[in-house]
């Protein structure tokens, strides 16, 4: 019976507030630039009408006032880099999962996927690759347009294009299905459109992966290649993201044209200096890295950090120091959905001020998506994405985890 009048509660709720004018009054609001003590905000047909302090806002006739003391309010948190068809890695190998679960097992586990996602506070997410689901991702992103389900904004990715005999599942006699699709030369100007074509809101590229002779993280495409994909998603209006691990891998991925680079876990002052020249944006993936890590056995308490970790410090020192546009992107699914502020933390942990990392994960973000417009701060007319956290995260970064209120585009999601 609790269970029943709580949902009610939330449907009313939500419903209501979609029409009529909401204020909302927490103990300060972080717009997506700065913090701001004795704000409120006023909502009306699901975007920002008012914005600014308490005492000179005029509140409409007939609002709904909600009391978020002892909150912090934030534009939507924006996830840069997820997997939504994936689930971490200690509870079933990403071999087993491309391999041996249905697509339909997979679609119903991102069901809960994305609804953990929202309540988290991330309004957004940029998905980059279904992982051998095929083209699952964008039936997602339709039932979430349609409040089939719930869940944040989805824009994605697709398969995601690998080049010829350098991605897995490897090591099997036969040949079995792949989590991306593979391309080359001429051919990946038909890719790139069939995926477009499919639905893809971003064309993702391996510019590089662990096909060495010794297992090593080699280059895979060519800059002419790379060139290729760019080009081609561009004409459709489509930016490119390229997975680039290696520094050779990140130098063709940035002069071939791409806009985010994901990982860059070996990047030199070099590159990372054509990134920021470019304005390239660095998605780190902190998170992830730190999950395999553990899965692998290592012990935060009590064991040395690994050198892979070790690396990720160094490159992410060098990349804050040369001014490289920021993504707060965790490919989450390698560790927990709904975990995704670890992402976050992690990013302080490692050198990052707690404001400038609001900042990349709010506007920041908005803008590397090209929805800077819309989303990713609290201003007039800005879709009413918003999320209340207990605290004061521009102090104290894990305080996001401390999400008491979420609104998506005007409606009561988490009251």
């Amino acid at each position: 019976m609790r269970r029943i009048i709580s949902l009610l509660t939330v449907i009313v709720s939500s419903t209501a507030y979609a029409t009529t004018p909401v204020v909302l009054v927490p103990d300060r609001v972080f717009d997506g630039a700065q913090l701001h003590d004795g704000w409120v905000v006023v909502i009306e047909d699901g975007r920002i009408s008012t914005a600014g302090a308490r005492d000179g806002v005029e509140y409409p006739f007939g609002a709904h006032v909600i009391d978020l003391a002892g909150s912090t309010l934030l534009p939507g948190l924006i996830e840069g880099h997820a997997h939504v068809l994936l689930h971490p890695y200690d509870e079933t190998s990403w071999n087993d999962q491309v391999l041996k679960e249905s697509e339909a097992e997979r679609v119903a586990r991102a069901t809960v996927h994305l609804r953990d996602t929202l309540a988290a506070g991330f309004t957004t997410v940029r998905d980059l690759g279904t992982e051998g689901a095929g083209t699952a991702d964008a039936g997602l992103r339709r039932a979430l347009e349609l409040g089939v389900i719930p869940g944040p904004r989805l824009l994605i990715a697709g398969r995601a294009i690998v080049a010829t005999g350098s991605y897995g599942p490897k090591g099997f006699a036969v040949d079995v299905p792949l989590g991306a699709e593979e391309a080359d030369g001429p051919d990946l100007v038909r890719v790139v459109r069939d995926q477009i074509g499919h639905g893809a809101d971003w064309v993702k590229v391996y510019a590089d992966y662990r096909w060495g002779p010794g297992g090593e993280v080699r280059p895979t495409f060519s800059t002419d290649e790379l060139r290729l994909i760019v080009e081609t998603a561009a004409s459709s209006g489509r930016p490119t993201a390229a997975h680039a691990s290696s520094s050779e891998a990140i130098r063709r991925a940035v002069e071939a044209g791409v806009e985010t680079i994901e990982h860059g876990d070996a990047a030199t002052p070099e590159v990372l200096a054509l990134m920021a020249d470019r304005g390239v944006f660095l998605c780190p993936t902190l998170a992830a890295v730190e999950a395999i890590s553990r899965y692998a056995g290592w012990n935060p308490a009590t064991d040395p950090e690994p050198e892979r970790l070790q690396l990720k410090r160094r490159t992410f020192a060098a990349a804050l120091a040369s001014g490289v546009p920021m993504c707060v992107g965790s490919d989450v699914g390698v560790f927990t959905h709904g975990d995704n502020a670890r992402e976050l933390e992690l990013m302080v942990d490692y050198g990052m001020p707690p404001l400038d990392v609001l900042r990349a994960a709010t506007a920041g973000n908005a803008r590397m998506l090209h929805l800077e417009a819309e989303i990713g701060s609290i201003r007039p007319g800005m879709v009413a994405d918003l999320v209340a956290v207990g605290g004061d995260p521009t102090r104290d970064i894990s305080t996001v985890r401390d999400v008491r209120f979420v609104m998506q585009a005007g409606d009561v999601v988490k009251p």
